[in-house]
């Protein structure tokens, strides 16, 4: 198990589009472990390699569905539809959600970790975690698509202790 640093808004990798994966090495095969380590670790549901200061164009997503971990290299959004509304955060910017509108559902087209070609159709969070991911591998953050940006720890801050 290796963690990576997961790096926070305004480092720059964060804003640049990443890389295309060319070749599937055994130094791709460890970062989507890592990757997958980091994201468990931080309690996340998805992770991109530039949040880890790598510009390449590799996710992994964990929503607890029937999917499990999923791994994609150079994934692509070929399809959306519907719409939803609901509270995002990130791992790269702690402390701050807001409510962003995405697509309900979405078909997107990658390759696994052993270069095989596949789909995967992804409703509500999943759908949810894999457009937010995606958009990391474009340099956009969920706080450029986000309206009513708060903390969500303010409430329990604010209440004092529970009783």
């Amino acid at each position: 198990m290796a963690l990576r640093i997961i790096v926070k808004d305004p480092d720059p990798v964060l804003r640049e589009v990443a890389n295309p994966v060319s070749k599937i090495t055994p130094n791709i095969h460890k970062l989507l472990t890592d990757m997958a380590d980091t994201m468990y670790d931080a309690d996340g549901v998805g992770l991109a390699a530039p949040q880890i200061g790598i510009s390449k164009r590799v996710i992994v997503v964990d929503v607890g569905d029937e999917h499990g971990l999923v791994e994609m290299i150079n994934p692509e959004i070929v399809e959306k539809e519907g719409e939803q509304v609901g509270a995002e955060g990130c791992l790269s910017i702690p402390n701050l959600n807001g409510e962003v509108k995405r697509a309900f559902k979405v078909r997107v087209k990658a390759l696994d970790r052993e270069g095989n070609p596949f789909e995967l159709v992804g409703e509500e969070l999943m759908a949810r975690a894999l457009q937010h991911e995606i958009d990391h591998l474009n340099g956009i953050l969920f706080t450029d698509l986000a309206t009513n940006l708060y903390d969500p720890n303010a409430r329990r801050r604010n209440e004092g202790p529970r009783r």
